[in-house]
Formats: structure tokens, C-alpha cells, sequence
């Protein structure tokens, strides 16, 4: 029986190869797709508060989410990771500028300068995800930040991913928690009745 580790060690390593190859403009046409999906969708027109992961560079664009976000006058809150702890908080923010390097290298809203949110039992969350399989279930970076976030949200959990990354199945364990709408350059795939 093979090590499930090792297969999904395969599968990162073999996604964040294909993202690497995509040139700026291809990838920027991808993201735009993205984009123009997911705020379609009436889960996105519906949401009050909306909690979008900051991306890297190999990661589908979030700044432009943001944005959006932002001018259609929603709530954007964005995490934080909780230094010596596998733990994310999400701070409010009113602008991309009051992100700074964090956790990882990866933009993080500061404490100081932006608001707690405490209250997970709505909103919207984009979730990222190296590889995403037709049932929901991510592939991340093997942190566990956003599983254990998970287990506290309320809201719907929407996954972004460019088309050439979602598997047929992918491992998953009894405790993961599938998003219920995934959303690519390509095509949505709804996972529950609970969204249109």
C-alpha cells in the first residue's frame, strides 16, 4: 500500500510545477476568469462579509477579489496566522495597503491596524488550495491551518482553483471538510443543495 504522504507530496510538487509554467498572461486571463465567476455567483452577491486568503505567487490572484470585494461595499476580512500555533485569525481590512509580510512570507493584515472578527457563523470564505478533486476536498500546503478553521466557520466555503488542477479524487481524511462550491477558470461545481 502506498504511503498516502508520499502521494500527496506528488500531487503539490506536480501542481506547483504546472502553476510555475503559466506565463503572466496566461495566468492573468486565468485569474480574470476566476474572478468573473465567482462574483457571479449569488452566494458572492449575497455575502455581507467576505474572507479571502491573500495570495502568492503561485497561488490563483486574490488582490483583485479583494478589491471587488471591497467596491461592492462588503466586509473584507483577511487571516493571519497565530505565531507558535497552527491557528488563523481574520482581521477586517479597508484597503490592500494595510497588508504586510507575514507568516511564510505571506501578506497578513496587522493586528494594530485592523479589527477581530469574532463572529464565524456566516460569511463567505475563499479557500485556497493547490489541487482541488470534483467532491469539494483540497490538497493545500499540509499546515492544516484552514482545516482547523474550519471546524469554527458557519459560512460557505468556496474553493478557487485554475482547471487544470482539480482531480477526479483526491486523498482525504475522515475529518476533512470539502468546500461547497469550487469555483475555476472553466467551470463551478456546486457540492451541497444549500447554494444556488
Amino acid at each position: 500500500m502506498q504511503d498516502i504522504r508520499k502521494i500527496k507530496n506528488d500531487i503539490r510538487s506536480s501542481m506547483k510545477d504546472y502553476r510555475r509554467s503559466l506565463d503572466e498572461r496566461t495566468k492573468s486571463r486565468l485569474d480574470i476568469a476566476i474572478l468573473e465567476r465567482l462574483t457571479a455567483l449569488e452566494a458572492y452577491k449575497s455575502a455581507h462579509t467576505v474572507l479571502p486568503y491573500v495570495s502568492i505567487e503561485l497561488e490563483v490572484d486574490t488582490y483583485g477579489i479583494i478589491k471587488k470585494a471591497l467596491e461592492d461595499g462588503k466586509r473584507v476580512a483577511c487571516p493571519r496566522c497565530v505565531d507558535g500555533t497552527r491557528n488563523m485569525e481574520f482581521y477586517y481590512i479597508d484597503d490592500v495597503s494595510q497588508l504586510s509580510p507575514g507568516s511564510f512570507s505571506v501578506p497578513e493584515p496587522s493586528p494594530d491596524k485592523a479589527r477581530l472578527v469574532t463572529d464565524f457563523d456566516t460569511g463567505l470564505c475563499i479557500v485556497p488550495g493547490l489541487a482541488f478533486d470534483y467532491s469539494g476536498f483540497r490538497l493545500g500546503y499540509g499546515k492544516g491551518y484552514y482545516d482547523r478553521f474550519f471546524s469554527q466557520f458557519g459560512g460557505t466555503k468556496i474553493g478557487i482553483c485554475y482547471s487544470e488542477c482539480v482531480k477526479k479524487r483526491l486523498p482525504h481524511g475522515f475529518y476533512d471538510k470539502p468546500v461547497d462550491i469550487l469555483v475555476t477558470d472553466l467551470f463551478v461545481k456546486h457540492n451541497t443543495e444549500r447554494q444556488q
